[in-house]
């Protein structure tokens, strides 16, 4: 059975930085792609950003191009999220998730993710 799990979220002042991890256990092979996405309160779950686990293909949401990178370790089966120069308005819980599907660029969509972790909270105090 693969399972994802979440960590590295909290409280931080606005321009700080975090690190969320996402450390996966199983065949997560059987797994192409994993993607970040959040959820802030009375909003729609929104794609953050995804990386196949081999690194040939990455994408980012607009929002976060520049401040925030998704990287990982295959050795370590682990998907990161560092943020950097965070602003209040990214407060939100963060899921990551896994696409199944082999494809040559990962996807942005929900709906395309079937597994899911259980989230991270992530606060930005202004």
């Amino acid at each position: 059975q693969v399972q994802l799990v979440e960590s590295g979220g909290g409280l931080v002042q606005a321009g700080g930085s975090l690190r969320l991890s996402c450390a996966a256990s199983g065949r997560i092979f059987s797994y192409y792609a994993i993607g970040w996405f959040r959820q802030a309160p009375g909003k729609e779950r929104e794609f953050v950003a995804a990386t196949t686990w081999s690194g040939s293909s990455t994408n980012y949401a607009d929002s976060v191009k520049g401040r925030f990178t998704i990287s990982r370790d295959n050795a370590k089966n682990t998907v990161y999220l560092q943020m950097n120069s965070l602003k209040p308005e990214v407060t939100a819980v963060y899921y990551c998730a896994a696409d199944s599907s082999r494809v040559s660029k990962v996807r942005v969509g929900v709906a395309w993710y079937g597994l899911w972790g259980q989230g991270t909270q992530v606060t930005v105090s202004a």
